[in-house]
């Protein structure tokens, strides 16, 4: 669990091991199991749930479930840093929450997790169409060359001015690549775990609202 993450009275995450081809698959699931609605969370190379900032997907996950009724899937890479098998495990806890019920997705991922979230929205798949929107944080560029695919669909992209691993001009590159139709934010001062100058606020108070607006609009 994230430090001050906030967990409250009423929400309910479970411990889901999944076993899939090659390896086994750890997933943790808030809110109800039969959601309509679920974001998909994506971690970096080195996989891990958390998230950037202070435990941003745990707080995102928190704040779905008891406010919006909406699930959050965080996800564990069965082999971390290898682009095709990871995005194959977002997609795979997509399937699992399609079986009961979820009808539309918004797919989030951090630094190399960026490429994962576009290639679940974009690569043949079960859920793919479902997918509504996508947010990358911190993105890296490579793996994301057929964002164009996205078609239109809402893209949310966030970069700190000061990350020394992935510098925010990557985040811009996507939004070429994906038409320019996505929305780029720049955080001054933040660094590429988007901890710094208030970052972490910062992803809690505009990127769950955007993606319950996205989610609500389906």
């Amino acid at each position: 669990r994230a430090p001050g993450a906030g967990d409250r009275a009423d929400h309910v995450l479970d411990e889901i091991e999944c076993v899939l081809h090659e390896g086994r698959q750890l997933i943790l699931w808030h809110g109800s199991p039969t959601a309509g609605r679920v974001v998909l969370c994506g971690g970096g190379a080195m996989g891990g749930l958390l998230g950037p900032g202070e435990g941003f997907f745990h707080q995102l996950g928190v704040a779905l479930a008891t406010d919006h009724d909406i699930a959050t899937i965080r996800v564990s890479y069965r082999v971390p840093n290898e682009l095709a098998m990871c995005t194959a495990d977002l997609v795979a806890a997509g399937m699992l929450a399609e079986q009961t019920g979820a009808s539309s997705f918004v797919t989030v991922g951090h630094s190399f997790g960026g490429a994962v979230a576009i290639g679940a929205a974009i690569e043949p798949s079960p859920i793919a169409e479902s997918v509504v929107g996508v947010v990358t944080l911190a993105t890296q560029s490579a793996g994301c060359e057929e964002a164009a695919l996205l078609a239109g669909r809402p893209l949310m992209l966030v970069h700190g001015t000061h990350d020394q691993i992935l510098p925010a001009w990557s985040s811009e590159i996507v939004n070429e690549m994906a038409g320019g139709h996505g929305t780029v934010h720049l955080l001054p001062g933040a660094g590429h775990v988007l901890r710094e100058h208030g970052a972490s606020d910062w992803l809690r108070d505009n990127v769950t609202p955007w993606i319950v607006e996205q989610l609500s609009a389906r």
